[in-house]
């Protein structure tokens, strides 16, 4: 018992002495049937250490103690002391312990006994989305064979927690359960454990201050931090009423909108396309844009005195107190350093009169960059003042107002050195530098940077969320380098689709390389899986109903024929058919058939911009016709369709997929030879298939397509089409072929007459289209307008995904007499469209079409559409 008691004290002594600055213990004890081994730990005294033994871990080196075999060691002392430190330090164990197990005079022998943490084998959650799982895996970065332990385990619970709050859910709540494996020695399973506990809402924002700033402009101006979603337009309406017949004065200070601004502000919220979810660093850079707003208000001084985000029931409300401060206005505007423009038409480019608002951010958007290109930077910038610049001063403040010095340097003339291009891997650099506006040796233009990214985005090759300008100015010997830096996105497209007509369910499927190379087509090595690199275009596609229906097109494209000029040469082949599914040795055997082929040419005019390009197109189409009665003009016999079209375009979009800014413009006119002018022909006496042997008509199209931002990424589209045909003879009267057939998603495949097809969405295939005897006979004249309002939930090159909703109008009229541009069937609808490399942009639509069609009953009313690369536009 006396012994027992001893080596408790001497152990006690030992933590004393050894404690602060060891993990672990040292022991001494005896092999079992020996004495025990008694050290005087009150008293360090120095031992050789005669062997050192590992017990528990398989991974212990010796090399990680502070000594060896042969040292001499204090024990109690800082070697053992610091060798504990250092393997617990490693992480690996969880519990040390260093012992003496035998002692002959001054020498011991000692014994490492450690247990290894334990290591982890797989780890799962509870209470999460497959999407919300793989992106926290990502975040923890766990793997197997790390070593758990608690700090482990708080940091993945810190990281989970944080990815929650970050989606809105701030109760989420996050615990760990810890599993041993069952086939994997020292190894454990974790399974996190998520209660997100519903999304945590802003409930209101309320911003104290003098009101002098509607609250309407303010809410605006927090674009991540919005409250939720309310209506209560007549909310204390009464109060208002009251307020306003005893405060008139107050009433009188604003504008009518800015007052119902401010009254719907806070009773009329509705989030759709904005979250409500409170997130910290948003909240943080939403209270700068605040202060902005004030500053554009003319409250240069304004300033937050305090902020507060609190919980109240469940949801986030958040005070803001601001100090507005005075109000001013600008006064006297003077220009110094200006000598190649006058200080009259850099004032009228500023746009800024004595006694506006002090605006700081207009002021420097008017010197540097506005969205019209219409400021000073680029009066200067587009004439080579590549190192212009321009430093607004105020030179005085005088109670309410500011005057303002705006301080030029022009500084000299740069040139154009070396233009480079970057980030393709695929596309050949002269096909990118073709395209470039910005040429070696000429004056430096940032109008002309513009429009090359304009055009390369066009190209459809590149993404254009990732394409970026480099200048590289050297102002010592006045040039500049520029650097195109682009990302490289698919561009081909396979086309899978399905379309109802006359013969039932018709399958397609295309493919079509918009970046193809021609001569690399003989290069083993090009094919990846095809030649590409050139800029060529090459499709394909194939219709078929088996034996009823068949439809074969391949095209060509080379847009810089010769390589020298941006000439393009396009050519395509086509052949369509189309049976009554009997057999050819049958008598009753019916069938049409087309062949047809086209070239065209088109160039790049720079007059009056250069947006416009002008193409001159062959066509030839052979029609056949064999016992056929009911679908075409005549049952048995041909027609040969030779004509020529003209067409003019003007694209200035910013973009190809989701365009924000620019338009479209098309004009085309189709002229066959007019045959009926030639000799004196009796054509009331000749069949069908006389009168339409050679065919004749002229076909007039006009197309726009406008486009504007209206708040960030909000789009509206305005869209209008006309078409007209006409005759040159009236003996013979319009062409049965070549007609318009209005309505619909615009994808079916029965066109063997060379019909048009233009989309409406909300009403039958065609079913807006005139008739006779109860069968579409196709328009001579059609109108369709459309408006659509566009936001998009993913501007990813891979996924590109936007919403709509559009309202449209139009009809088709047999004779021009009829033609009321104001009497259309109308429709209105939303729908949403998925642009896929491999597949083109995929639209799908519900419309709803408000007028009944005549003789065709339930061809309005609501109608899903599917579009492929916009057959509906």
């Amino acid at each position: 018992m006396r012994s027992l008691i001893k080596n408790i004290y001497l152990l006690i002594s030992l933590i004393f002495v050894c404690g602060s600055v060891a993990y672990g213990q040292i022991d001494s004890s005896a092999t079992q049937g020996e004495p025990p081994i008694l050290l005087d730990y009150s008293s360090p005294k120095l031992y050789e250490v005669g062997g050192i033994t590992s017990t528990g871990s398989s991974n212990f080196d010796q090399r990680m103690l502070m000594f060896g075999v042969g040292d001499l060691i204090e024990i109690p002392g800082e070697k053992i002391s610091k060798s504990i430190k250092k393997l617990w330090e490693t992480g690996m164990f969880e519990d040390i312990d260093i012992s003496v197990t035998r002692r002959l005079k001054d020498v011991v022998f000692l014994n490492v006994h450690l247990v290894e943490r334990s290591r982890l084998a797989a780890f799962a959650f509870t209470g999460t989305k497959k999407n919300e799982e793989n992106e926290i895996r990502e975040k923890i970065k766990l793997s197997q064979g790390n070593i758990v332990n608690d700090n482990l385990k708080q940091t993945c619970t810190n990281i989970i927690k944080k990815y929650y709050v970050e989606k809105g859910f701030y109760n989420a709540d996050v615990t760990v359960e810890e599993k041993p494996d069952e086939k994997i020695r020292n190894a454990v399973n974790l399974v996190f454990h998520v209660q997100k506990n519903g999304r945590v809402k802003i409930e209101s924002i309320n911003i104290i201050s003098d009101h002098q700033v509607s609250n309407a402009k303010l809410y605006k101006a927090m674009k991540e931090t919005k409250a939720r979603s309310r209506f209560m337009p007549f909310y204390k309406a009464d109060t208002v009423a009251k307020y306003m017949i005893t405060h008139p004065d107050y009433y009188r200070s604003k504008d009518i909108l800015e007052h119902c601004g401010d009254y719907f502000s806070d009773r009329v919220k509705l989030r759709i396309f904005k979250s409500s979810k409170f997130i910290r660093e948003s909240y943080e850079k939403d209270k700068i844009k605040l202060i902005e707003k004030y500053n554009e208000q003319g409250y240069r001084d304004a300033y937050i005195v305090r902020d507060s985000v609190y919980m109240k029931n469940g949801h986030v409300n958040i005070d803001i107190e601001v100090n507005e401060g005075h109000r001013y206005y600008f006064r006297n505007i003077t220009f110094v350093g200006n000598t190649k423009y006058p200080t009259a038409l850099l004032k009228q480019l500023l746009r800024i009169e004595k006694g506006d608002v002090y605006n700081q951010s207009l002021l420097t958007q008017n010197l540097t960059m506005n969205q019209e290109g219409t400021d000073i930077s680029s009066l200067y910038m587009n004439d080579g003042y590549l190192f212009f610049s321009a430093n607004p001063v105020e030179v005085l403040i005088e109670n309410d107002s500011i005057d303002i010095e705006v301080r030029i340097v022009e500084g000299k003339q740069a040139r154009y050195n070396k233009i480079m291009v970057s980030g393709n891997t695929k596309t050949n650099d002269n096909v990118i530098l073709r395209e470039v506006a910005t040429i070696p040796g000429q004056l430096f233009n940032r109008s002309d940077i513009i429009r090359t990214q304009q055009v390369l985005l066009s190209l459809g090759y590149f993404d254009q969320e990732k394409m970026d300008v480099r200048p590289k100015p050297n102002e010592a010997d006045g040039t500049v380098d520029i650097e195109y830096v682009v990302e490289e996105k698919s561009s081909d497209q396979l086309e899978l689709s399905a379309g109802y007509g006359y013969t039932g369910l018709v399958l397609s499927a295309g493919v079509s390389f918009n970046n193809f190379s021609f001569k690399k087509f003989f290069k083993k090595d090009a094919w990846t899986p095809v030649p590409s690199g050139d800029g060529q275009q090459l499709a394909l596609r194939v219709s078929t109903n088996a034996k009823w229906y068949q439809y074969y097109t391949l095209s060509f494209t080379e847009p810089w024929l010769g390589g020298k000029r941006p000439n393009a040469f396009s050519a395509s082949v086509y052949y369509q058919k189309q049976t009554n599914g009997l057999k050819k040795s049958d008598a009753k055997h019916a069938s049409i058939s087309i062949i047809g082929a086209n070239m065209s040419l088109s160039r790049k005019i720079k007059w009056p911009d250069d947006y416009f390009q002008v193409s001159h197109s062959l066509i030839y189409q052979y029609y056949r016709v064999k016992n056929y009665s009911n679908l075409f003009v005549f049952s048995n016999g041909y027609s040969h369709n030779i004509s020529y079209m003209f067409t003019i375009a003007r694209n200035s979009v910013n973009a190809p997929i989701y365009p924000r800014e620019g338009s479209e413009i098309l004009f085309s006119v189709q002229l066959t030879p007019p045959y009926s002018a030639f000799g004196n022909k009796d054509y009331a006496s000749m069949t069908d298939q006389e009168k339409y042997k050679m065919l004749e008509f002229h076909k007039w199209k006009f197309n726009v397509s406008w486009f504007t931002k209206i708040v960030d990424n909000l789009v509206l589209n305005v869209r209008f089409k006309m078409g007209f045909m006409g005759c040159y003879s009236k003996k013979i009267g319009i062409a049965p072929f070549e007609r318009f057939y209005l309505g619909g998603d615009g994808l079916s495949t029965f066109a063997l007459d060379g019909r048009e097809l233009i989309g409406m969405r909300g009403y039958d295939d065609s079913s807006l289209t005139p008739m006779q005897n109860g069968e579409e006979v196709g328009g001579a004249i059609f109108n369709k307008f459309t408006a659509e309002l566009r936001y998009p939930v993913s501007l990813n090159p891979s996924a590109t995904i936007y919403l709509l909703a559009f309202v449209e109008a139009g009809k088709a009229w047999l004779d021009k007499r009829q033609y009321n541009p104001f009497n259309m069937y109308k429709s209105a609808g939303v729908g949403v469209r998925i642009y896929l490399p491999m597949f083109g942009l995929l639209g799908f639509d519900w419309g709803y079409g408000f007028d009944p069609v005549d003789g065709v009953e339930g061809a309005h009313k609501g109608h899903f559409h599917i579009s492929i690369n916009q057959s509906i536009d």
